[in-house]
Parts: C-alpha cells; structure tokens; sequence
C-alpha cells in the first residue's frame, strides 16, 4: 500500500507522519487490495465568532482518501481541537467502514450451516420419496449398423439397461436387459 501524507498551513514533524503512518498501515490487516491511501491534515483557525471574542479557535483537519482495487474510493473527514485525536477518530472510523465492507463480501461467500443441513435434509427425503416409476433420459448413439451380437456384448460391457442401434436392415432395434437376467430385443 502506497502512502501519502501532505500537510496544509503548518509544518507536520517526523514524528507526527510515523504516527499518520503507522495507523494507516493497520488498515491492511482487512485484505482488501488497498491500492494507496492519502492523509490531508490541515490546520484551521477561526476568529471568535461572539462580538469581544479575541481567542482565536485552532482545529486540525483530517482527510483521508482509500482508494480500493475492486470498489470505490472511501473518503473520511474528520476536525478535532487536538492533532492526535483527530487522526484517531478518523482512522477509527476508516476501521469500522473497512470491517463493514469486509464483513459484507465474506458474508456472500459464506454458507451457514444450518443452510447446509437443510439442504442434505431435503436430499436425503427427495430420495427416499422416489418410486422405481422414474424415468431416467439415456443418451442414444446410434453408429453404423451392428449385428445383434455385437449390439449384445456392448450392452454387457456398459452398465446401461438398454442398447439402441441400427440393425442390417437399417430398422431402429433396441436390445434390453430383463429382470429375471435375460435380454430381450425389439
């Protein structure tokens, strides 16, 4: 992850871009292809706003800019009176939009157990519930004629009931396995 920390109206110290920095490498931890991210921190002052007021009001502002691989850009906004404690809030906040979005995908992927358990359930009494009156579909490869013992030994080497071929007359015959072991032919 690229970071970039740039500063607005004052001087940021090393100390204060390590701090920047090493929150802003926490927000890894989510796996979420973070791409680059960018920290403003600007410096405000606001005159009194009441008539008689001289103090002056000093704030610091936080914008953070997270540009995603597979999503949007996240942006975070943040003002507190004390520099810390702004980056804090605003990367606080990044980690919860993070693990929100993070929660979100791994979520889709996820499948709860009792879904599963539902599901073999349902299995489990659709198989039971079947008769012997199913119909199965068979594919047919009818190829160039065959004599009925060749139809035969292909019928045993195949664990298929039926056998449809063309015989030497080119009529359709369909040679079947019967119940009591013996094969029959139509």
């Amino acid at each position: 992850m690229h970071t970039i920390i740039t500063s607005r109206h004052f001087e940021l110290t090393d100390a204060m871009k390590d701090y920047i920095l090493s929150l802003t490498q926490s927000l890894e931890k989510y796996q979420l292809d973070i791409l680059n991210t960018r920290v403003v921190v600007t410096y405000q002052e606001k005159k009194g706003s009441k008539k008689g007021e001289k103090k002056k009001k000093r704030a610091f502002g936080i914008d953070i800019t997270l540009a995603l691989a597979h999503s949007n850009t996240l942006v975070i906004n943040q003002i507190d009176k004390d520099f810390y404690s702004a980056v804090d809030l605003a990367i606080s906040r990044m980690h919860k939009i993070l693990r929100r979005y993070h929660d979100k995908l791994n979520q889709k992927r996820a499948i709860p157990a009792q879904d599963i358990m539902a599901e073999t359930i349902l299995r489990e009494e659709a198989l039971a519930n079947k008769g012997e009156d199913e119909i199965v579909p068979m594919d047919l490869d009818l190829h160039k004629p065959l004599d009925i013992e060749d139809a035969l030994e292909r019928l045993k080497s195949s664990s298929q009931q039926f056998f449809v071929f063309n015989d030497k007359d080119s009529k359709m015959r369909v040679i079947y396995k019967r119940i009591d072991g013996k094969y029959g032919l139509y």
